[in-house]
């Protein structure tokens, strides 16, 4: 008996779920490096140099969570929507994490896309959705504002906002509470340790987006068993 024969899925289901993660996989993985640039020419031609790692670990990870959605999720269409959710994160918050950026031509697809998956409830109410979206871009376009009449200074990208309007059409106002502990405390982690590196200098902002990504994933798997 081999492992895939656990899964409560047809074959061909399986496969189709495996393949929408690769393609997509491969599309964002082009898609990353050309984005930023339509989005700031200045950022020119120069590569990051984890690039080339970052996109072979999005290749990688695409059929994993794949499997892991066909796991969590009983529907294939289920698994194939969360396939796509969790490949479309991995590549933002890699963008984000090279450049800065969260280009709208993802957030903003991404957005709608969770709200048609809703349309029925396949993981949260639709109800739940569109407030999800208008409330977890309301929080924290307040925390941006906030910021910055108090400093002066921007403490986070408009990116942001819509990526966390995102995560709330797919996982409802509900979730909005623990994405943003969880971005938070991930966030203070990895400031903390690029501090002590010398990698992050006093004052300077950190990329927001990849602790939220990692926020959508996290709760999106929690869902089939709060259910």
């Amino acid at each position: 008996m081999t492992p895939l024969s656990f899964f409560p899925h047809h074959w061909v289901a399986v496969l189709a779920v495996l393949s929408i993660g690769l393609i997509l996989a491969g599309v964002l993985a082009r898609a990353a490096r050309s984005l930023p640039r339509r989005i700031d020419p200045e950022l020119g031609e120069a590569q990051h140099p984890r690039h080339p790692a970052r996109r072979r670990l999005l290749l990688v990870a695409s059929p994993i969570f794949a499997l892991a959605s066909l796991w969590a999720f009983d529907a294939p269409l289920s698994a194939a929507l969360a396939t796509v959710f969790v490949v479309v994160l991995l590549a933002l918050a890699w963008i984000d994490a090279e450049t800065g950026l969260l280009p709208d031509l993802l957030t903003q697809p991404l957005l709608w896309l969770g709200l048609v998956a809703n349309l029925g409830g396949r993981f949260v109410p639709l109800e739940d959705a569109v407030i999800g979206a208008v409330a977890g871009y309301l929080v924290l376009w307040s925390v941006y504002w906030a910021f910055l009449l108090a400093t002066r200074r921007e403490s986070l990208g408009r990116g942001d906002l819509k990526l966390l309007a995102a995560l709330g059409a797919w996982l409802g106002w509900m979730s909005l509470p623990w994405l943003l502990l969880i971005s938070a405390g991930l966030g203070l982690l990895v400031a903390l340790g690029l501090r002590m590196q010398g990698r992050l200098a006093a004052g300077q902002a950190l990329c927001f987006g990849p602790c939220l990504a990692v926020a959508g994933i996290l709760v999106l798997f929690t869902l089939p068993a709060a259910m």
